[in-house]
């Protein structure tokens, strides 16, 4: 197995490519009578561990990536000092609407049959859920299209959010700030998204939004991400996602120990893709940045 090993040099794990059955059997042609089973026990005794591909490496990098983490961490202070309002906002993987497969595992009592293929045609249409995590009150809101994931629909979702949950549990606010990866419906170069959040939040709740952007290869520290996508994740695993309204109610029943809970929408509006506006309307557009870092962070006010 010496060139079938490979290991850890900081905790001394080893792990092989060579299955407990591979090696039974060359163990067999050496005339050691041995079964899998005891292979994989001695794999385990000499510190072999079963291992996955484990996503690590950051193929794209910047070097600003450290310096604009401390001025996410230093705004998320400011804000919260002040008792203002932070969201993490991002777009979850779009799922065929219809008997498919769910990755994942569940407890029952016998395995849930689905369709052996996930052709579009088969289904009943698309869900394409949208996320706002309120991190201050541990609540997340997912607004789920049956369109397109553009920049009108994701301001859209933070319109309602603010609309149905932000205004509510801040009433006296007119700071908002929202924490984005920097690509999709939402991303920094995106011209839409900034006109967007302006026509469709700023000027019709009088709010000023700061909106900072995580660097590209960076979207796992959104706080999103492991606060709220991965427990719909787990909660719906296994699950065919076969109506809107179970999806709905597998969204809502997302809960965890921490208090976590969630609402969703349905949003069964048209959003046509390729809309871009007008350079004069964004040229007028009442949005600020900071000196430094000044791509990725950005405030919009409202007209006066």
């Amino acid at each position: 197995m010496q060139h079938d090993t490979a290991g850890d040099p900081i905790t001394g794990l080893k792990w092989t490519h060579q299955t407990p059955d591979k090696i039974a059997q060359l163990l067999q042609q050496l005339g050691i009578a041995v079964s899998a089973n005891t292979v994989a026990r001695l794999l385990h005794q000499l510190h072999f561990s079963l291992r996955v591909n484990r996503k690590a490496i950051a193929t794209s990098s910047s070097p600003e990536r450290n310096q604009q983490f401390q001025y996410i961490a230093s705004l998320r202070t400011r804000f919260q000092q002040r008792g203002l309002p932070i969201i993490s906002v991002d777009t979850k993987k779009r799922e065929l609407v219809g008997n498919f497969k769910n990755p994942g595992a569940k407890w029952d009592r016998t395995p849930v049959r689905v369709n052996d293929h996930d052709f579009r045609t088969d289904s009943s249409g698309i869900a394409i859920p949208y996320g706002i995590y309120d991190q201050q009150a541990n609540c997340g809101t997912v607004l789920v299209g049956v369109s397109h994931d553009t920049p009108a629909f994701a301001a859209h979702a933070v319109a309602l959010w603010w609309k149905r949950e932000g205004l509510p549990r801040y009433p006296r606010s007119r700071e908002l700030l929202i924490l984005a990866d920097s690509g999709g419906s939402n991303g920094y170069r995106s011209r839409a998204w900034k006109t967007e959040l302006h026509s469709q939040l700023c000027n019709p709740f009088h709010l000023t939004v700061t909106v900072a952007h995580y660097p590209a290869g960076t979207s796992k520290w959104n706080p999103i991400e492991h606060r709220l996508f991965s427990e719909i994740s787990k909660n719906w695993a296994a699950e065919p996602l076969d109506s809107y309204p179970k999806i709905l109610n597998l969204l809502r029943g997302t809960a965890t120990q921490t208090g976590l809970s969630v609402r969703a929408y349905l949003d069964r509006a048209h959003y046509p893709t390729g809309n871009t506006p007008a350079p004069q309307l964004f040229r007028s557009l009442p949005l600020s940045r900071p000196d430094m870092l000044s791509a990725w962070n950005y405030t919009i006010a409202p007209k006066l």
